[in-house]
């Protein structure tokens, strides 16, 4: 049975991609085969789309991430039927991936979807929103409580930096958002910010320790500005860091770590096991306010994601962007 699907090649050292109708003998190997709804637009793929060395086996289909029901499964953990999400892993690396009308992966690569949770809003959560929720709970891990004061999160307009203020506004947090992104400053307020702060007021050189500002925070922007925000940070206080727009090196001092007993928690959404997942995807259906996430979402199909994608490279993206694999 044939489907659409976007193919990304190589010829030569150039990646390109386009959507194309290939069958089930295109598909990567694994337990289950899953009738794909919904995938998104995230940075990853963007880069991957722009041929920056993501994807290593030519041909395959691109996309991080993806939610649908099972179509079939030699796996007993999974039934036809079933609602399920895989984000990372393998996926647009050395497996196909989300934008296609089908995928096949492993059964340890899926989720059981709650049932509060549809598939399309488990994209609309994505890869964006299980970060967002494994640095919350690095949050916790470290007794960063709402007690404990202000927490900043940077790239605040961003699919990671969105879902991660929603979450912790309503799990009680005081949220400050960092943006670069003039005239977002509503939107922000709107997700459960109470200020927003331009992000030039950390991507500056600053002193290798500083007063301290922030309990915690969730930094999805790398560089200078992480270097600040570990130096602005509290005694005892948990920095995340899930990303690197700003830069890959860290220009900092081991200062906040020794003298105020600062943790720095790497985040990693795509080998993070099976039981960590579960437990990140049981605390969305129950922490993430879906009503307050529908005003981050757009809606586009296959043939959009390219245009999509070279805006997100540019930085014009805000939100989430949800692909609806059948339009």
């Amino acid at each position: 049975m044939t489907f659409q699907a976007i193919v990304a090649r190589q010829d030569d050292d150039r990646v390109t991609a386009a959507v194309e109708t290939v069958d089930d003998e295109f598909l990567t190997s694994g337990d289950v085969t899953v009738s794909v709804e919904w995938s998104t637009v995230n940075y990853k793929d963007a880069i991957a789309l722009a041929g920056q060395r993501i994807i290593q086996t030519f041909p395959l289909i691109p996309g991080i991430d993806f939610s649908g029901t099972v179509e079939n499964s030699t796996d007993p953990r999974f039934q036809e039927g079933d609602k399920v999400i895989a984000t990372g892993w393998g996926l647009s690396q050395t497996h196909s991936g989300g934008f296609a009308q089908k995928a096949r992966v492993p059964a340890e690569w899926l989720v059981k979807l709650a049932p509060s949770m549809s598939t399309r809003d488990a994209m609309a959560v994505g890869t964006a929103g299980f970060t967002a929720m494994l640095s919350v709970l690095a949050l916790e891990h470290g007794n960063v409580s709402p007690a404990r004061g202000e927490i900043l999160v940077t790239g605040a307009s961003g699919g990671v930096g969105s879902i991660a203020i929603a979450i912790t506004s309503k799990l009680g947090y005081s949220v400050v958002a960092s943006t670069g992104k003039s005239g977002e400053e509503q939107y922000l307020r709107d997700l459960g910010a109470s200020a927003v702060v331009d992000r030039v007021a950390l991507s500056t050189e600053g002193p290798p320790i500083a007063a301290e500002r922030w309990a915690g925070a969730v930094d999805a922007v790398g560089g200078r500005s992480l270097a600040n925000i570990l130096a602005q940070t509290s005694y005892g206080g948990v920095v995340t860091t899930c990303g690197f727009v700003g830069g890959r090196d860290i220009p900092a001092s081991v200062l906040p770590f020794i003298l105020r007993g600062v943790t720095l928690a790497g985040i990693d959404s795509v080998n993070a096991p099976r039981f960590v997942r579960e437990k990140a995807w049981e605390r969305l259906a129950t922490d993430l306010d879906l009503q307050k996430l529908a005003s981050t979402v757009s809606v586009v199909g296959l043939g959009d994601v390219f245009q999509v994608a070279s805006q997100m490279l540019a930085g014009r993206i805000k939100g989430r962007t949800l692909v609806d694999v059948g339009r």
